[in-house]
């Protein structure tokens, strides 16, 4: 039903539903914000507004520092190559599209051209003119 309502995108929890969302302290999502892992949007009174969008990379910060042991550096390193990652994700398949429909176009392009093939019958004997004039026809004897 959250979906329906706004944006992935769009800020919308104040930090005390964001940290509980995420599993962690709200002064946690204060320093991930003072070292850039987070940017949270502002409302008119300056009042930090998290997105859903927010609370996944916060759950991904928290796995990288729990599960796998990483420091801030390194969480900031993965999530910095993860952003390289999906942009080059998204080249690639915009890419491919766009192959897709050039090989489409050529495949129309050369339909209207081709000719269907049909393996010969009964040969037709060609008439040569000097026969055809005195009444012979072609002895194969």
């Amino acid at each position: 039903m959250a979906d329906e309502l706004f944006p992935e995108n769009q800020g919308v929890f104040m930090i005390s539903v964001a940290a509980r969302l995420a599993g962690m302290h709200p002064q946690t999502l204060r320093i991930y914000e003072e070292r850039g892992l987070i940017k949270p949007a502002r409302s008119p009174k300056q009042t930090r507004l998290y997105s859903r969008r927010d609370v996944e990379r916060l759950k991904r910060i928290q796995q990288l520092t729990t599960e796998y042991g990483m420091n801030l550096a390194g969480v900031e390193r993965v999530l910095a190559l993860e952003e390289v990652m999906d942009a080059m994700r998204q080249r690639m398949d915009a890419m491919e599209r766009e192959m897709r429909a050039r090989i489409n176009e050529v495949h129309r392009s050369y339909k209207r051209e081709l000719v269907p093939w049909r393996p010969p019958g009964k040969q037709i004997p060609i008439a040569r003119p000097n026969e055809t004039s005195k009444g012979r026809t072609h002895d194969a004897s």
